[in-house]
């Protein structure tokens, strides 16, 4: 032995690794290894390496394990690579491909040597092996669990690249708030088959209570949407969140609808991006020009429209109240007729149905179409409420009311009953003039919405046209 204690007999080794003072006989100490020799190799009271090629040794434990190792340095610092364990069966059995390989696994010879290879590469253009392989073994750990997989999820959706799939960043923003806040300290370290639906029910309950309704709804959705995610990426598990209704942890009470002039445009510019018909989408625009109800728009007729007179008179048998409607019919309303006449001049029905052009599209289609909106829109606004076809009707109420038109006109405008007996004798032309230009303004404050301008002075010119109507009726009293 040297008098600096290392052994003699073999090429210098680092001080603090401890070899053995007399080397199995056979054993490629100075040069490549082989199987037969790896098979060979005994323990010892200590642990010690034998050499094999570009910086990769074998190391034995006393307990006889033998691992391959490989040292060097990078950035500066000296690092040991633990390529994995020597495994005979391995040796004995076809060398797998370098894809199949992974540090740590069990591995023969000739599979270290390729990792090796790996290594080595990595060390080339600066890269730590040995990190590379810890950050991948903690990547696979927390894959395993909810949180690994949340984070995935949030990663996905956030990637340009995963193109209709991203989500806006408010969107995803709010779903990020709700997972930090509300869920990850109670289901991020739980492996996915942990977070069953009892476990699940029970956060949503505490958060319910904690954080109000709507913020418990949304840890439902985030948990549901994390696992499908998990489901998309190839894993075999059940998903918790599909268990539990929304309704079991909270109901939220329907209210009336009306749109205001920014829920307008946000609705009407998703629309343009809805898969369906573009006369379905026309539709949609139709009912919110003209105020009708959908069952008068879903079963009218050619023969109610009159292009002339730019009417649209629906007879009293098709009428809530009993009594003849007539619709006066703005220039954008009349565009989505020629349309509709050109695409479907052989029916009589104004949007007949996909299929059979003797039926009128189906009480549901129009719903469909809004829904579809309604959830484009929610990934730019996650709290916009749903909207019905109704809700149309009811926006153009509202906002005529708001514009402060005359009351009258508005309610002939919804074939409204009147309220007293005196008014209850009425013409069905009456304020036809003047619920013309109210519904022409109304069209285009409609546009100017959608280009995120004012109508106020849409509004002043149209009232004061409306006030200058010449009521024929009136003269013919006096």
């Amino acid at each position: 032995m040297a008098q600096d204690g290392r052994e003699t007999g073999f090429r210098y080794q680092h001080p603090l690794l401890l070899v053995s003072a007399s080397p199995p006989t056979g054993c490629g100490l100075m040069g490549d290894l082989t199987d037969k020799e790896l098979k060979n190799l005994k323990p010892r009271t200590r642990l010690y390496k034998v050499t094999d090629r570009d910086g990769m040794h074998a190391a034995v434990t006393p307990t006889g394990v033998i691992s391959f190792r490989y040292q060097y340095r990078v950035n500066g610092r000296q690092e040991v690579l633990t390529i994995g364990r020597y495994s005979a069966e391995a040796a004995r059995k076809v060398t797998r491909a370098p894809d199949a390989l992974e540090y740590g696994m069990e591995v023969s010879l000739a599979e270290a040597r390729t990792l090796l290879s790996r290594a080595r590469r990595q060390v080339e253009i600066g890269e730590s092996p040995s990190k590379a392989k810890v950050e991948k073994r903690t990547a696979s750990a927390e894959a395993l669990t909810f949180g690994g997989w949340a984070e995935a999820y949030f990663k996905h959706k956030a990637d340009p690249k995963s193109g209709a799939e991203k989500l806006a960043d408010s969107t995803l923003t709010m779903r990020r708030s709700v997972y930090d806040r509300a869920i990850a300290g109670e289901l991020s370290k739980l492996k996915l088959g942990e977070v069953t639906p009892q476990r699940l029910k029970r956060l949503c309950d505490e958060v319910k209570e904690k954080r109000g309704p709507a913020v418990a709804v949304h840890v439902r959705e985030v948990v549901l949407l994390v696992f499908r995610h998990a489901q998309g990426s190839g894993l075999d598990v059940s998903n918790p969140a599909e268990s539990i209704r929304t309704s079991a942890i909270a109901t939220f009470e329907p209210r009336d609808r009306a749109l205001s002039p920014s829920e307008v445009r946000a609705v009407l510019a998703a629309l343009e991006h809805v898969s369906a018909a573009p006369t379905l989408r026309s539709a949609v625009r139709f009912i919110l020009l003209t105020g009708v109800r959908k069952s008068e728009f879903i079963d009218a007729t050619w023969k109610e429209i009159d292009f002339a007179a730019a009417r649209w008179t629906i007879p009293a048998e098709r009428m809530k109240a009993g009594k003849a409607h007539v619709v006066p019919l703005s220039d954008q309303a009349l565009d989505i007729l020629t349309v509709f006449r050109t695409m479907f001049g052989a029916s009589r029905y104004l949007h007949p149905g996909r299929y059979d052009g003797d039926t009128p599209i189906s009480n549901a289609t129009l719903n469909r179409v809004i829904d579809t909106a309604v959830e484009l829109v929610r990934q730019e606004e996650p709290d916009f409420q749903s909207v019905s076809v109704h809700d149309l009707r009811r926006t153009f109420s509202t906002g005529l009311n708001r514009a402060k038109f005359d009351d009258r006109w508005i309610e002939m405008s919804l074939a409204h009953a009147p309220r007293n007996r005196i008014a209850a004798v009425y013409n069905v032309n009456r304020y036809l003039g003047e619920r013309r230009i109210m519904l022409q303004c109304w069209a285009d404050m409609i546009d100017a919405w959608v280009k995120g301008e004012s109508a106020r002075e849409l509004i002043a010119d149209a009232k004061q046209r409306a006030a200058e109507v010449h009521d024929d009726e009136l003269d013919d009293d006096l």
